[in-house]
């Protein structure tokens, strides 16, 4: 599980999470709706342990991991897809995937697994393993992000506004994974940003609303 306790954070000095508590159980599929600059990537961010609190706990599995850098965060299961995908566009589709999980110091045994599962799971991605991330569309970004986060994401995956700038037909795909997702890995938590929740009603099973840097059941 995946928990915010009471937890403010500041950047530059401004108050962006104020007081936020948020639960995400083990194999939750969880909605933070809310508009631009109402703090959605901050939570996010702050659950990676790439912000720092100021105040309050983070949590995860029940141990308090709130000064746990991210590096460690990703040891403990927890994939991210940040909105702006962060692809290097100098690697492959392969290359971009690998990173991750090669960083961690997994058994290239296990790396390849995980790889072959992914690739079961989006499969389009197997057809564009050999492509340089440069060369992708947007919406194919999104779904190498996704299956890179999938890479080390074995306990949870924090998705920052997959949907975002994608054509109905890409964001139907990208639907489609998600539950393609939770029906073969049903203990893994999903955690999704976005700003339209009509979006994430079929995929969720909770919705929370942040607003001003607060958060409110949906």
């Amino acid at each position: 599980m995946l928990e915010l306790h009471d937890v403010s954070v500041d950047i530059a000095g401004v108050p962006v999470l104020r007081a936020v508590h948020l639960a995400v159980p083990p194999g939750g599929r969880v909605a933070l709706i809310g508009r631009n600059g109402a703090g959605k990537t901050t939570t996010l961010r702050t659950l990676m342990g790439l912000l720092p609190v100021r105040a309050g706990r983070v949590v995860t599995d029940g141990q308090d991991t709130t000064a746990v850098p991210a590096h460690r965060r990703a040891r403990l299961g927890i994939g991210y897809a940040p909105e702006e995908r962060r692809l290097f566009g100098s690697f492959s589709v392969r290359e971009n995937m690998l990173l991750p999980a090669q960083v961690l110091g997994l058994a290239p045994a296990e790396v390849a697994r995980r790889l072959e599962a992914v690739f079961a799971l989006l499969p389009e991605l197997k057809d564009l393993a050999g492509r340089r991330a440069a060369g992708l569309s947007g919406g194919q970004g999104k779904m190498v992000a996704l299956g890179r986060a999938l890479m080390v994401g074995t306990r949870a995956v924090l998705l920052d506004e997959p949907f975002q700038g994608l054509a109905p037909a890409l964001a139907l795909r990208y639907a489609e994974a998600l539950r393609r997702l939770h029906e073969a890995l049903p203990d893994v938590a999903i955690l999704i940003t976005e700003s339209n929740p009509e979006l994430l009603r079929p995929l969720v099973e909770r919705t929370f609303v942040i607003e001003r840097g607060e958060i409110t059941a949906g």
